[in-house]
């Protein structure tokens, strides 16, 4: 009863105490073994009446998010975390991060202001901000103004953010919110102000244990302060290894051991477990040698210590085999050389749960899977999945929003249900959907204007034209039937039983019970109910139009709804990431794609706000790569005899790559030499259809030769065209000649509102001769933008509008007095031929200068975002950028057009929003003989391949829309290696 155990995890309590049984027998259930979550929710439980949080609830993560949206929203215009455009709630993630840790450190506000004016004031004289020597201009000892600058700016930001904790924390008070990281700081707060209900527990435990000591945070380390204080000699004991730190917040996972040490510098007992039982002394000599170049170690801060560890296990002594080193040609041939090397071990005898394959990201696992797959090797893997990510829980919330945008706005979901017709449940055929899509498309401006929810109910119904020809495909009839049935249920059902009519009315369950992944596709079923259950519980009243907003608020905040998927049995080859292998062990370890672009030189997220050094004891140093090392340890050490390290000399496109920076560490002070592995063509091809690291072109099928002729009969060449061609066939197939139903964004809105103040600007300037005033200018903005209401949220409408009235009134401002006032504006040319290919586009602005004229092109939005679209042809952009060919392309169609003698001399870009700098910025391309000759073959090429129908392939790129959305609906019928994918190094 007086002994406490506290650990880090669930997982970790649960071992702890089947290990006690082991040794205590039943007496292990009286031993009270918490995680610190737990045992602060047990003191606050039996002590309600102190702590009056019963009527609050834990915060759900929407909550959480919408409570950081409405803070956001809070902010006054000058403040320094305001956007107006792209992503406005960008803050959020990096602010619930900070918040987060500054609950689990125990930081105030008020103390990381401190250290951000200590941190401050020190800068200037710090060796990164000075010149080491002379650098162009600058001499050696100058300071580097233009870094300082950008640190400072750096700490405002986080000084920003972190004045707006206590704000925070009042909205979830006005919530009746908490969420877990509070619990231990209300445990805290009433410890240091209770003293007597401080003792109760200092009495009660009086011998304390805390596992894994190196991963506990600020305030977990506090409780632990507050238990032991009464005490000089407090009998506690922690367990930890700072060199297995691969969870703790960045730079500070050594500060809690060195702190309890200087704290019972007398009395410390400090035990150095160098007796290892799990692995042979080959391997624990090289990883050792990695690990010791790390700096922040407990060993380089307290003197007397020694992590010399000893391989003491009686049956492993003798094996002295070193670690095997392989390099292999390609990633794919070290995934099949991994495959038959387990499968020789299998052949020994060795089981295959006593195997372990490590690797640093999931998706280098998922490919490996497949060929042990292929050899039928049993495995075992377990996946956190975002089940808002699985395809099929996708159709169904799409289905959903379809149903509440129609029952919002009669044919409001038309850009839905095109994706929706070719759900696999369905079973229509996509060249009927195309066929039915453009005919909706070619009738939109016309008398007899339809939808395709229309087209399909009059299809559905339709008999067959006579007794030869083919009657429409059933899954028009099911589709009509379910879409009807549903909309009208909407208003008769509670929310529950709408849902559940859903899956019966499409189909789906019936779907799900033919496929060969049945029982995955009930679990992601199971699990996207539960989840609709769960908010219909904590809000009776939920409508189909709040659950969407829902869904749609998660995808956009990237919240992920948990779904483990576990493969295979405990028995199979265990697959594994390095993170996930921590606290595992294996006879044999396979240590796969240790290569610099897995490690080092991963491209890191970007985002988050950075801590001053001075938060810290001792600034780390290298703390990324440290980190790095560390896991790298972790990994090694997980094997008991035998370890082989392997990466790849190329990708499997060919490009070269180079093995991780740790492999060259421990090889230089360890001959073990590196194994080239070429394996045997018989090898490989038992394997010839598997090809998982390459990302892959989709083929469609070709559609009739006569529907294709219909939709080209009408077909002249603009640069929206061209531009979508260049970047992805079936991107120009399904946007500019089956013309799929599309809605606007809140930012295209704004773009649009913006292009018709500025075109009502210089209409009026033509008309009287002079520019309106300000007011006028405004009032056609805000006109258009009230007219166009229904594409933005109440929230997006506010801030759209305050962004257009900050903006606007800068830019009429700054350039009033300056404007060319012999222009055409919104001018549409059409009727142009270049080299046999018909051209039209529409010009927001042509500047005269006699007969010369100056292409002006409005753009809203981030100029810095819009650079790479600005440059001409290079190495890594062999088509150049959609804003210089957009340029090019405007000066031959001008110059082609033979109604008028104009000679476009340049094409200028006025972005109407500031930059970073708060300076409107224009940019003027002036065009190049060069440059016409590039464009032109461009159009040619490109009106040459529409024309022989080299439509159906796409480019196969992981982020293109179009090529995802064949894949995910199985429309491909072949697939086509890319010779040039994206490069997901840094150097």
């Amino acid at each position: 009863d007086n002994i406490l155990c506290l650990t880090y995890t669930d997982a970790g309590a649960v071992a702890m105490r089947k290990r006690l049984l082991g040794f205590i027998g039943a007496d292990a259930y009286k031993v009270h073994i918490y995680t610190f979550h737990a045992f602060c929710n047990n003191i606050i439980q039996d002590n309600l009446s102190l702590f009056e949080k019963t009527s609050l609830d834990p915060v759900s993560d929407l909550e959480r998010i919408d409570l950081f949206k409405q803070l956001i929203d809070s902010f006054p215009k000058n403040h320094v975390l305001k956007r107006y455009r792209g992503d406005v709630y960008y803050e959020i993630g990096n602010l619930q991060n900070l918040f987060s840790n500054m609950k689990k450190e125990g930081w105030t506000p008020a103390h990381i202001n401190e250290r951000i004016d200590t941190y401050l004031s020190e800068i200037e004289t710090r060796d990164e901000f000075v010149y080491k020597r002379a650098y162009k201009q600058f001499k050696a000892g100058d300071k580097k103004e233009n870094k300082i600058a950008e640190e400072r700016e750096r700490m405002e930001k986080l000084r920003a953010a972190v004045n707006e904790f206590d704000r925070f924390q009042q909205l979830m008070r006005s919530r009746n919110r908490y969420d877990f990281d509070d619990m231990i700081n209300w445990v805290i707060k009433a410890f240091e102000e209770h003293p007597s209900l401080l003792m109760r527990y200092q009495e009660q435990f009086l011998y304390i244990l805390v596992d894994e000591y190196q991963d506990t945070s600020g305030t977990q380390n506090r409780i632990v302060e507050l238990l032991i204080n009464y005490w000089e000699q407090p009998n506690v004991f922690v367990v930890g290894d700072d060199d297995q730190s691969i969870y703790r917040f960045q730079g500070a996972n050594v500060e809690n051991m060195t702190a309890l040490a200087k704290r019972y510098e007398e009395d410390l007992v400090k035990v150095i477990l160098t007796n290892n039982y799990r692995s042979t002394q080959p391997i624990l000599d090289i990883a050792k040698t990695l690990i010791d170049r790390n700096q922040e170690r407990l060993i380089k801060q307290m003197p007397g210590l020694s992590k010399d560890l000893i391989s003491s296990n009686g049956k492993l002594t003798s094996i002295t085999d070193p670690p095997n080193i392989k390099e292999y040609e390609s990633m794919r041939q070290e995934m099949i050389g991994i495959c038959l090397e387990v499968e020789t071990l299998l052949a020994k005898g060795m089981m295959p749960g006593k195997i372990g394959i490590i690797y640093k990201e999931n998706k280098y696992g998922e490919a490996l899977a497949q060929f042990f797959k292929e050899k039928q090797i049993p495995v075992y893997s377990k996946r956190n999945l975002n089940l808002l990510e699985i395809p099929l829980a996708q159709r169904i919330i799409l289905f959903l929003k379809y149903l509440a945008a129609e029952w919002d706005t009669p044919f409001g979901g038309e850009e839905m249900l095109f994706q929706i017709l070719h759900f696999n449940w369905f079973g229509i055929p996509a060249m009927e959907i195309a066929e039915i899509t453009a005919k909706v498309a070619d009738l939109k401006y016309g008398a007899n204007k339809t939808s395709l929810r229309k087209q399909i109910r009059e299809k559905a119904n339709a008999p067959a034209a006579d007794l030869f020809s083919q009657a429409p495909a059933k899954g028009f009839a099911l589709v009509s039937i379910a879409i009807e049935n549903l909309i009208t249920a909407i208003a008769n059902s509670s929310l529950i039983n709408l849902v559940e009519q859903v899956i019966q009315q499409t189909k789906v369950l019936g779907w799900i019970m033919q496929s060969p992944d049945k029982h995955w596709h009930l679990q992601v079923l199971s699990g996207l109910f539960e989840f609709i259950k769960e908010e219909a519980r904590r809000n009776p009243h939920l409508s189909l139009e709040q659950l969407v907003n829902i869904f749609s608020l998660m995808e956009k905040e990237e919240l992920a709804l948990p779904l483990v998927q576990v493969s295979g049995t405990e028995k199979g080859v265990n697959l594994m990431t390095a993170h996930g292998s921590k606290g595992l062990e294996f006879e044999a370890v396979f240590f796969a794609g240790c290569n610099a672009s897995n490690w080092e030189k991963k491209r890191k997220p970007g985002g988050g706000y950075q801590l001053p050094d001075t938060m810290f004891s001792t600034a780390p140093v290298h703390s990324e790569e440290e980190e790095l090392r560390r896991l790298f340890y972790v990994a090694l050490t997980r094997a008991e005899l035998q370890l082989q390290i392997s990466f790849s000399r190329f990708k499997n496109d060919g490009k070269p790559l180079e093995p991780t920076m740790f492999l060259a560490e421990i090889l230089e002070q360890h001959s073990l030499g590196i194994q080239p592995i070429t394996l045997a063509q018989d090898a490989l091809s038992e394997f010839a259809l598997l090809d998982f690291e390459t990302e892959l072109a989709p083929e469609i099928a070709k559609m009739e030769a006569d529907f294709v002729s219909r939709m080209l009969e009408k077909f002249v060449m603009n640069v929206t065209a061209l531009n979508n061609y260049l970047k992805c066939p079936l991107q120009f197939y399904y946007q500019n000649l089956v013309r799929v139903p599309s809605g606007k964004s809140e930012a295209t809105e704004f773009g649009s509102a913006v292009h018709y103040a500025l075109e009502k600007l210089f209409s009026k300037m033509q008309e009287r001769e002079k520019f309106p005033e300000l007011k006028e200018f405004m009032d056609d903005f805000e006109w258009y933008l009230h007219r166009h209401r229904e594409n933005f949220t109440k929230e997006e409408f506010n801030r759209r509008m305050e962004q257009g009235q900050i903006v606007l009134t800068e830019y009429y401002q700054y350039y009033l007095n300056s404007w060319n006032k012999v222009v055409a504006v919104e001018r549409t040319i059409r009727n142009v031929v270049v080299e046999g290919v018909p051209l039209k586009g529409k010009l927001d602005k042509l500047e005269f200068d006699g007969t010369n004229v100056n292409v002006v092109d409005y753009k809203t939005g981030d100029i810095e975002k819009a650079r790479k679209k600005l440059l001409p042809p290079d190495d890594k952009e062999p088509n150049g950028g959609d804003y210089w060919r957009q340029a090019v392309f405007y000066k031959i169609l001008v110059d082609h057009y033979d109604q008028k003698n104009w000679k476009v001399v340049s094409t200028e870009f006025d972005f109407v929003e500031p930059d970073k700098k708060k300076q409107f910025k224009k940019e003027k391309i002036v065009i190049s003989p060069a440059d016409i000759t590039t464009v032109t073959q461009q159009i040619k090429t490109v009106w040459k391949k529409i024309q022989d129908r080299e439509l159906y392939t796409g480019c196969g790129k992981s982020d293109c829309h179009w090529c995802n959305f064949v894949k995910e609906n199985d429309m491909a019928v072949a697939l086509h290696e890319l010779t040039d994918p994206d490069d997901e190094t840094v150097e």
